[in-house]
């Protein structure tokens, strides 16, 4: 379907205000309140739905609210799933364990379908290098998957990615809602030096980040085509 200009507009503000840091998006946006997600699957062992998850951070600073749902009709873009995914992670919703240091971040968002409803029980697979930019490729630190509540809702408890050599800073994931095709992609930090020289990289991944008083808040929606 052909789209008219002032979609296409929207959706190119919608972009640009995104790539803002979270104080400036808010106030161009005219947005004041936080955002709190809704619990996950109770087999996934996070939190209950309801209770907040930790989109209040430190001082007066608050996580942007993503686009509303009359925006979410664009899928989130595919990437490349790289060398280092492993099949078969365990069904967890943190994957903070002995051995895993770095910066603390907790990651929350919905998968939605592109009419904007909320897909029950999608799966997600996530895989990152720890710290030091290092993958196990042995084991499954720094690896887990889960499923979203009925509201569509995930929470990751996990840390800040160290810099793999020549990209920049990412988070893998494998989303998919049920008997649906596999969307393999990867989630950007916002203001990273290595960003604009990454080859792969696109704004459209780049999740909204703020800093809480024990690591690092995010956020993302994932849309898929259902």
């Amino acid at each position: 379907m052909i789209r008219d200009a002032s979609f296409v507009r929207r959706r190119g503000v919608l972009r640009t205000l995104a790539a803002l840091p979270l104080t400036l998006f808010a106030a161009a946006c005219g947005l004041g309140g936080a955002r709190t997600s809704p619990g996950m699957n109770p087999a996934s062992g996070a939190m209950p739905s309801g209770q907040a998850s930790g989109s209040q951070v430190a001082g007066t600073t608050t996580l942007a609210p993503t686009p509303s749902c009359a925006d979410a009709d664009d899928p989130t873009p595919s990437q490349t799933e790289g060398p280092y995914f492993t099949p078969n992670s365990p069904l967890r919703a943190s994957l903070l364990e002995a051995g895993v240091s770095g910066t603390r971040l907790v990651l929350t968002g919905r998968v939605l379908s592109t009419s904007c409803q909320p897909i029950a029980n999608a799966l997600l697979d996530f895989w990152q290098c720890d710290s030091a930019g290092q993958y196990d490729n042995r084991g499954y630190r720094l690896r887990g998957h889960q499923f979203t509540n009925a509201d569509g809702a995930y929470r990751l408890e996990t840390i800040v990615p160290g810099l793999y050599p020549g990209r920049t800073r990412h988070i893998h994931v494998k989303v998919q809602a049920p008997n649906r095709p596999v969307l393999t992609t990867q989630l950007y930090f916002p203001n990273e030096p290595g960003n604009q020289r990454d080859g792969i990289f696109t704004p459209e991944l780049v999740m909204r980040l703020a800093d809480t008083s024990d690591g690092k808040a995010g956020e993302f929606d994932f849309v898929l085509v259902v």
